[in-house]
């Protein structure tokens, strides 16, 4: 299933969510799992993006329609890249 990394930034909505409910990151998990993207990796960050995810999804339009739910919320904006494992990239380099 193929991978994709999603950057993620918090509006001033979502930050003032987050500080009063920490636990949403959580629940937001559940609720983009339910979608059919899997978080698999998860970290928050400093710097320009907040949060900074790996996650599985059968293809693009998956992510795509997880990440327009996402935004249309107005707590976040997401940045999401395609990922391909290296030893996947080193196999289709070679032939």
């Amino acid at each position: 299933m193929p991978y994709y990394v999603v950057l993620s930034t918090l509006t001033d909505d979502g930050r003032e969510t987050l500080k009063e409910r920490p636990e949403r990151i959580l629940e937001v998990n559940q609720e983009i799992e339910k979608m059919g993207v899997k978080v698999l990796q998860q970290y928050a960050v400093l710097g320009p993006y907040d949060f900074f995810n790996i996650v599985e999804a059968p293809d693009n339009i998956t992510v795509m329609k997880m990440s327009v739910e996402l935004g249309s919320r107005g707590t976040v904006q997401l940045m999401t890249l395609p990922a391909i494992p290296v030893e996947e990239l080193i196999s289709n380099l070679k032939g």
